[in-house]
């Protein structure tokens, strides 16, 4: 209800007559200019107007008033960073001079290191190495955080992409000089890694095990993963494919449509794959396997780690949810918040989180977080290491509220990422100092390319079935090997030796395989002595009982 009162009579000026049309006018253009760049929500409109105004007025001040001449943009860019810190640990802000090489890791083709990343307080994390890439092949790992490129800090020192992008990419066959710190170590160590084309390859390699056994290896969900993914899957059906090891680890995720459209090759019917839930109804959504699938019937194990996330999780989830593979590795990253890019008016791009994604059974994959403690977030997997669970399943508590069903009723939990139905340690007995050493210092690549140069016709005429099963890391070999190792000022300490013979030995006779077959042959070799891998093998007569609700 609205108080009235009688208008008092007053004689106006011409002034005070064509005020009102002034004001009128200066309204009307607000109006338009506001329904583009300012539209509060109906939940809080006048909080939203107050704050707005708030910024801009402090914004003005600074620019007329303070003593020293200052950058507004910069500043203004500052504070949406800070601002979106305290929403959550994926929104995100792209200017647009960053915005072409923000999009390029799912896009296109690159010269660089090879490294998916995020910057976090001043900090840039590896997400994860691509796979194949220069940095994956000198050791850098998924948690590592990047401390100095060519002895200069870039910690701390409120980096931004663009100067992460100018650091790290590079002419091709130039190296780069990284300090990285590990999230169980207390030293920094120190990699040069060479750069190289990055391609956008996203399915790495697909092949028979055995007479009835494929493997498919992919590494994020890019633009053309489904297609690369659906060209393996034929091939491999025409070698008589009948089960098949799906690995996802390491898979930071990417297009969401990729992975539900590669789920849908597994999934009959039109069951739910993923769905939704935002703020209202305006971005929930719900994806239905749609069309008949190439492998709906075959036994199927899928592979995951602490280094799956988003989209990878996603495909996992809908699997294990409707019983039709065994979830085989250790608990996934735990990415499930859905981030919309929103082109903004001067070509940069805010990345807003607008919604949690769920799996079929109604488990949230998104892991918990407090934008009060964001750092907790950031620290989750060397945490998760520190507490045990990368080795121990007991290690891991679940609340049972968060207890769901799957469709046969087996029993899987929420709260954050994928939990497998088989839990499979990580190996670290062969991790030594030697092995980081021969990786950190490019040792194991480069005897590898320099065996592969000097014995190219004889390994040009051997084929990938023969080089797999007759050819051996000889003992000549390993001691060039080490003596390279020497040369490189590598300490060789005949203990650790012994305790990383098998899988220096093993990833060298790989190296040479990718020197030769590329991925073909790279993970066939370094299957043969993978724990994750290995175990997988042993386990399709239970993939096979939980597809049939057994």
């Amino acid at each position: 209800m609205t108080e009235k009162t009688e208008p008092k009579k007053i004689e106006n000026s011409l002034f005070q007559v064509r005020l009102p049309l002034f004001l009128g006018l200066a309204m009307a253009v607000g109006i338009l200019v506001g329904a583009t760049l300012f539209q509060p929500s109906s939940n809080n409109p006048q909080g939203t107007a107050r704050g707005y105004l708030k910024f801009r007025e402090i914004l003005s001040y600074i620019d007329r008033e303070y003593v020293d001449t200052v950058n507004t943009e910069h500043l203004s860019e500052y504070a949406i960073n800070k601002m979106l810190e305290k929403l959550d640990p994926h929104s995100s802000y792209i200017p647009a001079k960053d915005l072409t090489l923000a999009h390029s890791y799912l896009e296109s083709d690159f010269d660089g290191i090879g490294v998916e990343f995020n910057i976090f307080r001043d900090t840039l994390y590896v997400i994860a190495p691509l796979s194949g890439g220069p940095s994956e092949q000198v050791g850098i790992q998924a948690g590592d955080k990047i401390l100095k490129v060519n002895g200069e800090t870039i910690a701390g020192v409120n980096i931004s992409n663009e100067v992460v992008f100018k650091k790290l990419r590079g002419p091709r066959g130039s190296k780069v000089n990284l300090t990285v710190l590990r999230p169980h170590e207390t030293k920094p160590v120190q990699f040069t890694v060479t750069r190289r084309k990055i391609p956008s390859v996203s399915v790495d390699a697909g092949y028979m095990v055995d007479n009835r056994t494929g493997y498919i290896k992919v590494s994020r969900f890019s633009n053309g993963t489904y297609e690369e993914f659906k060209s393996k899957l034929t091939a491999l059906k025409k070698q008589g494919l009948q089960r098949l090891i799906l690995d996802l680890r390491d898979n930071p995720g990417g297009y969401l449509d990729h992975a539900t459209r590669m789920a849908d090759e597994f999934i009959a019917g039109n069951k739910k794959l993923v769905y939704t839930d935002g703020k209202g109804n305006k971005y929930d959504a719900n994806y239905y396997a749609k069309v008949k699938g190439d492998f709906e019937q075959g036994e199927l194990i899928v592979l995951i780690n602490e280094g799956s996330a988003s989209a990878s999780e996603i495909l996992a989830g809908a699997l294990q949810d409707h019983d039709r593979a065994l979830i085989v590795g250790r608990r996934s990253f735990g990415k499930g918040l859905v981030q919309v890019p929103i082109p903004l008016s001067d070509g940069a791009e805010l990345r807003l989180t607008i919604s949690r994604y769920y799996t079929p059974s109604g488990r949230s994959i998104q892991k918990p977080y407090d934008p009060e403690s964001a750092e907790d977030y950031e620290m989750d997997i060397a945490n998760r290491y520190k507490h045990g669970e990368f080795f121990s399943q007991d290690s891991i508590k679940f609340n049972d509220s968060l207890k769901y069903k799957t469709s046969h009723g087996r029993i899987v939990y929420g709260g954050g990422g994928i939990m497998p139905d088989v839990f499979v340690p990580r190996d670290t007995t062969d991790n030594t100092n030697l092995l980081t050493e021969l990786y950190r210092k490019n040792v194991l690549r480069e005897y590898a390319l320099n065996y592969f140069r000097d014995h190219r016709q004889q390994l040009e005429n051997t084929s990938l079935a023969s080089f797999q099963e007759s050819f051996q890391v000889s003992e000549t070999m390993m001691q060039g090997l080490l003596k390279e190792a020497k040369r490189a000022a590598i300490k060789v300490d005949n203990k650790e030796l012994k305790r990383s013979e098998k899988t220096i030995r093993n990833n060298l006779k790989a190296f040479i395989a990718r020197s030769r077959y590329e991925a073909e042959g790279f993970y066939p070799v370094l299957n043969e002595i993978d724990p994750d891998f290995q175990r997988a093998l042993g386990l399709f007569d239970q993939a096979k009982h939980i597809s049939l609700g057994k």
